[in-house]
């Protein structure tokens, strides 16, 4: 059944990137504008502006230019860049490990501190600290993820420079990478050195996309586990001698974790959209800060690209999400 399961919502998944694509594919189309005309020199003569519509296929009909797009999208062709004169492919090949590295670094930060803060938010219950748990909580919830961008810009990499305030990796650095996961092949590779630079570089934008959402998850983990703790398992085990914080992490985790699995991989997927301001604050040179340049240039191969690479990392992260919660709850798993 679960094979079943998978197989439909890869089927389903299919159809919802094949219409994104089409709604994508008109809107950028009928939207007031010409990439043609940004392209042009002044002494452009028609009979350029009519080879460079030929040249990117903008001189058919729609339907004869989805048609012609989605065969060579199904042959492995994004199309080349209008503004990077690269193949798109390639582009996204590099720039989408930087954004990965990013988004699961904040994603990391935001699991470890939200679950932090929810299990002393229930070991404080009842007592004068947890209402200023909440109130910090509700005020970190409160600050987007932009908003503490340009905070960490202005106080760690101005007041307190603390930290680089732009890019991947210093240029001064001489490393050659044989993958675009510097981060992760640094560490491999045991070059700590450049490790610890790209990691340098990392540390504000990978808080400023952290800590909004590690507040969510503490404070839907923290409710979770206030609703277990009055359970009368909970209490059985409080009988037997259980200290309280073993009754949290032992006993009322494993029951609360579902629910909070569920939306931190929604939320994993507005954190990787947020990726896209981040990214150009901090001048990182992924697929949000590219997807900026893209609609400036109105470079439609090179938008629609990355439309499909958001729309089928959003679809594996939500089955992802779906096979994880039914690996902690067995009923939803049967069923």
């Amino acid at each position: 059944m679960l094979a079943v399961s998978i197989l439909n919502r890869l089927i389903m998944a299919a159809v919802t990137l094949f219409g994104v694509a089409l709604i994508v594919f008109v809107l950028l189309r009928v939207v007031p504008g010409d990439p043609i005309a940004m392209m042009i020199s002044p002494g452009a003569t028609p009979a350029d502006i009519a080879a460079l519509r030929a040249h990117y296929g903008l001189d058919a009909s729609l339907p004869v230019q989805f048609g012609i797009w989605l065969k060579s999208v199904l042959s492995g062709d994004f199309g080349t860049s209008i503004s990077l004169k690269r193949e798109v492919l390639s582009l996204l090949g590099e720039r989408l490990p930087a954004t990965l590295e990013l988004a699961l670094a904040a994603l990391v930060l935001a699991v470890l501190l939200g679950a932090t803060v929810a299990v002393i938010g229930t070991l404080a219950r009842r007592t004068p600290i947890e209402p200023v748990i909440d109130s910090l909580n509700g005020l970190f919830l409160a600050v987007p993820d932009f908003v503490w961008a340009l905070a960490l810009v202005l106080v760690l990499g101005v007041l307190f420079p603390l930290f680089p305030l732009s890019g991947r990796i210093d240029p001064a650095v001489d490393a050659q990478f044989t993958t675009p996961f510097f981060l992760v092949e640094s560490l491999v590779t045991l070059r700590f050195e450049i490790f610890a630079d790209i990691a340098a570089h990392m540390v504000m934008p990978v808080l400023a996309l952290g800590l909004p959402l590690a507040a969510i998850i503490a404070r839907v983990l923290k409710a979770t586990l206030s609703e277990a703790m009055v359970q009368d398992y909970i209490l059985l085990a409080k009988l037997k001698g259980m200290s309280d914080l073993r009754l949290v992490l032992q006993e009322a985790l494993r029951n609360a974790v579902g629910p909070t699995i569920a939306l931190t991989g929604v939320q994993f997927t507005f954190l990787i959209g947020g990726t896209v301001i981040v990214e150009r604050i901090f001048a990182y040179p992924g697929i949000g800060n590219m997807a900026i340049d893209a609609v400036i240039n109105r470079d439609l191969p090179l938008i629609q690209g990355l439309v499909l690479v958001f729309g089928a990392l959003f679809i594996l992260i939500n089955l992802a999400v779906d096979l994880l919660v039914a690996a902690f709850n067995p009923r939803l798993a049967h069923g």
